[in-house]
């Protein structure tokens, strides 16, 4: 089973779902030319599952309860580093 290092692309939106090999780790999450992209180790032959991200704004307010049902996955900046933003994903 070897496993590779894909890159997906995501929307800097309060929630979204994307497919991605089930089991696949988050790696970083990372601003890339203006884009919102996180890396994931892989194995692609691994069926693909839906996973929420959600996306909180330095500053915001977060109406829900962090705890058990969210993983932090990393901060990212973008517009030259004047917004700042929070990756988790909804477990």
């Amino acid at each position: 089973m070897n496993k590779t290092i894909w890159k997906f692309q995501l929307q800097v939106l309060d929630t979204q779902f994307i497919w991605i090999p089930k089991n696949a780790e988050i790696l970083s999450v990372q601003n890339q030319n203006e884009s919102l992209c996180i890396w994931a180790l892989v194995n692609p032959t691994e069926e693909t599952e839906e996973r929420c991200f959600e996306v909180f704004g330095t500053g915001h307010e977060v109406g829900c309860d962090m705890g058990v049902d969210r993983k932090f996955i990393g901060t990212f900046q973008m517009n030259k580093g004047s917004l700042v933003f929070h990756l988790f994903e909804r477990l």
